[in-house]
């Protein structure tokens, strides 16, 4: 664990919460504020939700150390018996239906049941994980940025992909030849985003840019690694 997680747990110890470099949220949407010198930003809303340790994996019983995150909840009818249980063995009160693993130097079993804190501060930077826009299926233009053939001039060669073989020799198509497909619905990181604001209060926090996934879906706001 490094200096600086070790300093933010111990901040917060006294409110019964934990700090982690990593935090799951919502993804509001986007708008734009104008900073002290009038510059023009836009920004992502990440709305703050409560987050939970709801297991702490050790090194003796399960190989390695982590934190079991419990976040997005429910109304306690539409939450299974066995995840009912998980939480109650947890002290957690809170319906939660979705979980994840951060994994950690150091998992301490005192923080098991323990809300997390926002580490993050202003100008500070981290790497947001969603789930992209879904796109269906789409065209070899479109998914790969293919040019196309002529528009006009009696072409009959418009959006289509063209020859995908070799003749007789091989006389097959080539594994991960780019074609028509499934297009987004994938998880993707973007890195290197700057915190703009985190206000706590009003549950919400603004990060410099674009983030990866739709409207009011689910985000991972983790520590940059690379910063």
């Amino acid at each position: 664990m490094t200096e600086e997680t070790q300093a933010a747990e111990t901040a917060v110890e006294s409110t019964g919460s934990v700090s982690l470099d990593t935090i799951y949220g919502v993804k509001a949407g986007m708008t734009r504020i104008f900073d002290e010198a009038g510059n023009h930003v836009p920004v992502t809303v990440i709305k703050l939700i409560p987050n939970h340790i709801t297991q702490v994996k050790t090194l003796d019983k399960d190989g390695y150390e982590a934190y079991q995150l419990g976040y997005y909840e429910k109304r306690e009818k539409l939450v299974k018996k066995a995840t009912k249980g998980h939480l109650s063995k947890a002290s957690v009160d809170n319906n939660y239906v979705r979980f994840a693993e951060v994994r950690t130097e150091s998992a301490d079993t005192a923080n098991l049941g323990k809300e997390l804190a926002v580490g993050f501060e202003a100008n500070s930077y981290v790497d947001v994980t969603g789930t992209t826009k879904g796109k269906g299926f789409q065209g070899q233009m479109k998914r790969h940025n293919f040019a196309g053939g002529p528009a006009s001039h009696g072409s009959k060669f418009h959006r289509r992909g063209g020859s995908i073989g070799n003749r007789a020799t091989p006389g097959k198509v080539w594994k991960n030849k780019r074609m028509p497909g499934h297009m987004g619905a994938k998880q993707q990181t973007t890195q290197n985003i700057m915190v703009v604001e985190v206000n706590t209060e009003k549950g919400y926090m603004l990060l410099k840019g674009s983030v990866p996934g739709s409207k009011n879906g689910f985000v991972k706001v983790a520590k940059a690694l690379k910063k």
